[in-house]
């Protein structure tokens, strides 16, 4: 767990930033299809959460749960689903996912259904709006 954060590749090439939290990087998955928000705690080589320390386990616990906010205040949802897998990418990372009973997967997981629906620019930036708003 020493050096320098640095995002999963695979995040990176799978997401847009919203911004920083305290401790963790928040990441817009580029699917249009869903609002699904993921925290990436910026501590070099934690894969697992019982990695963190003490403060930093809690902290990630406080900001999924201002997220989880956010979210339900912003979109609604019929559900929120909220997941660490790490089985892609190793990097811990934990996934927010607002639920609708019409969406393409309900009531099956999201990852894995299908291949993502990417944001136009201009709705992108929309949201990004809105979520930056909401927790930044």
């Amino acid at each position: 767990m020493h050096g320098e954060f640095k995002l999963d590749s695979r995040l990176e090439a799978d997401t847009l930033q919203v911004g920083d939290l305290p401790l963790s990087r928040v990441l817009l998955m580029n699917d249009r299809r869903y609002r699904w928000v993921i925290l990436v705690p910026r501590r070099a080589g934690v894969t697992e959460w019982m990695d963190l320390d003490e403060a930093d386990g809690i902290a990630l616990w406080r900001e999924s749960i201002q997220l989880g906010r956010a979210l339900r205040d912003l979109y609604g949802g019929r559900k929120l689903n909220i997941g660490a897998l790490g089985n892609l990418v190793p990097q811990l990372h934990l996934h927010h996912v607002v639920r609708e009973q019409d969406d393409p997967a309900w009531p099956g997981p999201v990852w894995g259904h299908s291949p993502a629906v990417p944001y136009a620019t201009g709705e992108a930036a929309a949201v990004l709006r809105e979520l930056r708003s909401a927790l930044l």
